[in-house]
């Protein structure tokens, strides 16, 4: 552990205040499936058995709910086409771009994490 003089703690009132800002995100973000449906279509839009194939092991419910989750929070649309059958094509939002770094920063903690399990696996 790095020690660093100098350095001004957080206040109580600080760590409480990011403690709920984490909670919050976490609790909007929460689940398996989340991050990897968003990512999922900010690609492209697609239905909902392109989703399903895409996502390989989300069952059917799992992905409905998560869908509605996700929309109910504004990261995802849901667009109902007038066809015969009906077309339901879900969508990234604009605010799905704001977690581009949150996505990015824990993809780069992701491998750091992988490489140091597979270095202590080695020894």
């Amino acid at each position: 552990m790095k020690i660093v003089e100098n350095e001004v703690l957080p206040t109580k009132q600080e760590c409480d205040s990011s403690l709920r800002n984490i909670l919050d995100a976490l609790y909007v973000l929460n689940g398996k499936w989340k991050i990897p449906l968003i990512l999922c279509l900010v690609q492209s839009p697609k239905r909902f058995n392109e989703i399903q194939n895409a996502l390989a092991g989300i069952s059917p419910k799992v992905l409905a709910n998560e869908l509605k989750d996700l929309e109910l929070n504004d990261f995802i649309k849901r667009n109902v086409y007038p066809t015969t059958p009906v077309t339901i094509i879900y969508e990234a939002t604009d605010y799905s771009s704001t977690l581009k770094s949150v996505i990015t920063e824990l993809s780069i903690w992701g491998e750091q994490h992988r490489e140091k399990v597979k270095a202590s696996m080695r020894k």
